[in-house]
């Protein structure tokens, strides 16, 4: 352990808000065991805007992006990982963790070659089906890895995999219905259709959604989470209409109120949809527009019961509508699925593995 005999944690990861979040939502947990806490991120990304509200302490290195497809970065980029992973070597050698873990995304690469280098144990967390390329980096030397879909235990080191989900924001559980109504101006009891379109590739799905608007309001309030810039101002008045760029605080109580959800499949947004066993409808993005991991987090959900999917090329109208009305009918059996499912305790299950490298390595 670290000479002060107080455990000391780095956590790492960045790039977008899914290799950040549930690096925050281990944060309370974290200090509950007793864990300094410390940041390694990019000087400039957005884990750096996500974390300060944290009171971490925070430090920058230098990335360079891991690109499977030509780039003339790619000339530049692999000097700039070095240059970060001799800065995360030197901010380790000062920080003297005891472990650190990983979120993935390019960040963590120079920053978990460094701990292997200064044989400091590390844990990575891969959310998506098949491991991303920063991930397959960072592997090899790590004590564990944690996954979120049964099928990717295959693709992993069998002594090293661990299924635990993903960790979930507490305060997610904690929204009041009642807010919730009362922030979108619903007032009547209709069922709550929550509609969260993201902000890459939502454009298909906001469409589809208010062309449906007609059908859907006899039946629904619907409260439209639709990405920045993403509104339509021509239906800001329509009453059990009420769109959102963007929802920070007021989330918790959108979820406690909705009945179902019509969601994206990226793998944070479909496990805080297990973990809060909301029945939803996901519409992954394509593989013209991602490597395609999204199809496959559906395609899994799916088959265990927590999901309905619809293939982005065949969103229309009709099929959007009759799978809304299904799904709200079949709710009940979708929340008994995932009331069944065994990944609900990722945050503590990944404290715990933390707990037992670090206890193996006093």
């Amino acid at each position: 352990m670290s000479d002060n005999e107080t455990k000391r944690i780095v956590l790492t990861g960045g790039g977008s808000a899914g290799h950040v979040t549930p690096n925050i939502a281990l944060i309370p947990a974290l200090k509950k065991a007793g864990y300094e806490i410390f940041y390694i991120g990019s000087y400039n990304g957005i884990e750096k805007k996500l974390i300060e509200d944290y009171n971490v302490p925070y430090f920058g290195i230098a990335t360079g992006k891991l690109r499977r497809y030509f780039d003339p970065k790619n000339f530049t980029d692999p000097f700039r990982v070095l240059k970060g992973f001799g800065e995360a070597k030197k901010l380790l050698k000062t920080i003297k963790p005891d472990i650190v873990f990983s979120k993935g995304g390019f960040v963590s690469v120079p920053v978990v070659r460094a701990a292997g280098a200064l044989k400091i144990p590390y844990i990575v967390h891969e959310s998506d089906m098949t491991p991303g390329l920063a991930n397959k980096l960072s592997m090899t030397g790590a004590k564990r890895i944690c996954c979120n879909f049964p099928e990717t235990m295959k693709l992993l080191p069998a002594e090293k995999a661990v299924l635990t989900g993903t960790p979930i924001r507490e305060e997610l559980g904690m929204g009041s219905a009642e807010a919730g109504k009362k922030l979108c101006e619903f007032t009547d009891d209709k069922p709550v259709l929550m509609v969260i379109g993201g902000s890459l590739g939502a454009q298909s799905v906001n469409e589809t959604v208010r062309y449906a608007l007609p059908r859907l309001l006899p039946n629904f309030n619907v409260v439209h989470i639709c990405g920045k810039e993403k509104m339509d101002n021509l239906k800001l008045t329509v009453p059990g209409y009420k769109q959102f760029e963007y929802v920070k605080n007021e989330l918790k109580d959108i979820f406690a109120m909705a009945d179902i959800v019509v969601s994206r499949a990226g793998a944070n947004s479909i496990c805080e949809l297990l973990a809060l066993k909301k029945p939803n409808i996901l519409i992954p993005l394509s593989t013209k527009s991602s490597r395609g991991d999204q199809m496959l987090n559906a395609k899994s959900f799916e088959q265990q019961g927590f999901s309905l999917v619809i293939d982005n090329d065949d969103l229309d109208e009709d099929i959007l509508v009759e799978t809304i009305e299904d799904l709200y009918e079949r709710r009940e059996t979708f929340i008994e699925n995932m009331k069944n499912s065994n990944l609900h305790s990722a945050t503590n299950t990944i404290v715990e593995l933390i707990e037992s490298e670090v206890g193996g390595n006093i």
